[in-house]
């Protein structure tokens, strides 16, 4: 039984570079074309490009695209996608318009060419519009919410292009034994014998209730393994760096789950925090890796209070059209430590509780914890990933 199809296509599109003497002579005839200087979140999007992640997309989005996905969730060309793909810059490089330009990785020290775009225009964003693409994109145009202010800071001329992509930025040098392609996973799926694979999307360390609702999930849907799928990217100010995401879950992982039932892996791409736009995104580059299934959680990809506790699930009811996806979600409900039962529960399933006898858990509360310098219960975390992050956090103040 082959695997799940990539996303609206055959095969995966990864815009990778993979051949290493075309490779090498692509970088070598950058030193011909003008630098362009981008954005975090431009080169996260090209990092994504160029892991097959995007598929069927193969470069930026234009103007008219972009502003069809954020209002109506297609491209013009009638292709569902949820979030405009988009290389903005803040000086207009209209000469570029028909050429090849080198875009310059502002990640990583000397700001080296991380990808090749065919400029086919050179458009700018009006205010009207940059708040348009922002409010349908991320449910607000507050500049207060940590999406919308990065990408009002990006700049407001769009170049859209194919892009070929030289290298994956600063996320296998410091990421080695995580960061994953969308075509490696697909590989290790296939290694592993798996067939029916749950992915779960973190951007925090794992606590007691994100360990059970994998386990629960697996079950539910009879999975023959679970992908830990963490972000790897940019964050806002006071979420956990992945290097310590990654030690807290392969801790977790290695103590408290069968071998040969979890993947750890992870993506390079910036948080967008846009809430239920952000979790479609989610599935589709799920899929392209393999996955039959996805967990869609409270407030997935939220921040603050922006969005209702549940919109990320309903979207896919209300937005996706028939047939779009072929990944399942997998639809979860508030997590809790029982008092009772002594055990993490979704609460949906448990009879006979009241308000008083659930422990809720969440990432927030961890790092409100942590940073008081108190330890962490054991109904939130285990103990092996409490004193790593109980280490951090001591280092760090």
């Amino acid at each position: 039984m082959a695997l799940i199809k990539p996303y609206q296509s055959d095969q995966l599109q990864p815009r990778y570079v993979d051949d290493e003497a075309k490779r090498a002579r692509l970088q070598g005839e950058t030193l011909k074309y003008d630098a362009l200087a981008i954005s975090s979140g431009a080169a996260a999007n090209a990092v994504m490009l160029g892991a097959g992640y995007f598929t069927p997309l193969t470069g930026f989005m234009s103007k008219a695209n972009a502003l069809s996905v954020a209002e109506s969730l297609q491209t013009t060309g009638g292709l569902f996608w949820p979030v405009p793909i988009l290389n903005l810059v803040r000086e207009n490089p209209r000469e570029h318009i028909g050429r090849s330009v080198a875009l310059c990785d502002p990640n990583v020290e000397g700001r080296p060419v991380l990808a090749i775009q065919e400029v086919e225009q050179v458009e700018e964003l009006s205010d009207a519009e940059m708040s348009h693409i922002a409010s349908h994109t991320f449910g607000t145009a507050d500049p207060q919410h940590p999406g919308v202010a990065a990408f009002l800071t990006q700049g407001r001329y769009l170049l859209s292009g194919p892009i070929r992509v030289l290298n994956y930025s600063y996320f296998e040098q410091e990421f080695a034994d995580t960061f994953r392609t969308a075509g490696q996973i697909r590989n290790e799926i296939k290694q592993r014998g798996w067939q029916r694979v749950v992915a779960f999307q973190t951007r925090n360390p794992m606590h007691r209730a994100h360990e059970e609702l994998c386990k629960m999930a697996a079950e539910a849907v009879a999975a023959d393994g679970v992908l830990i799928h963490m972000l790897l990217g940019k964050l806002k100010s006071g979420d956990i760096p992945a290097q310590v995401r990654d030690a807290a879950i392969r801790k977790m992982v290695k103590v408290y789950f069968e071998p040969n039932t979890v993947m750890i892996a992870g993506y390079g791409f910036d948080m967008l925090y846009a809430g239920p736009r952000e979790a479609l995104l989610h599935a589709i580059f799920r899929q392209n890796a393999g996955c039959s299934h996805f967990i869609v959680g409270r407030d997935h990809a939220g921040v603050g209070d922006y969005y209702g506790a549940f919109d990320a699930q309903s979207i896919f009811d209300d937005a996706v059209p028939f047939d779009t996806l072929d990944i399942e979600i997998f639809r979860a409900d508030h997590t809790a430590y029982s008092k009772k039962l002594k055990r993490v529960v979704m609460m949906r399933d448990v009879e006979d509780h009241a308000a008083e006898d659930f422990i809720l858990l969440s990432g927030t509360r961890v790092r409100e914890i942590l940073a008081a310098g108190e330890s962490l219960p054991p109904e939130f975390a285990r103990p092996e990933v409490a004193a790593i992050l109980q280490r951090y956090f001591t280092e760090a103040n």
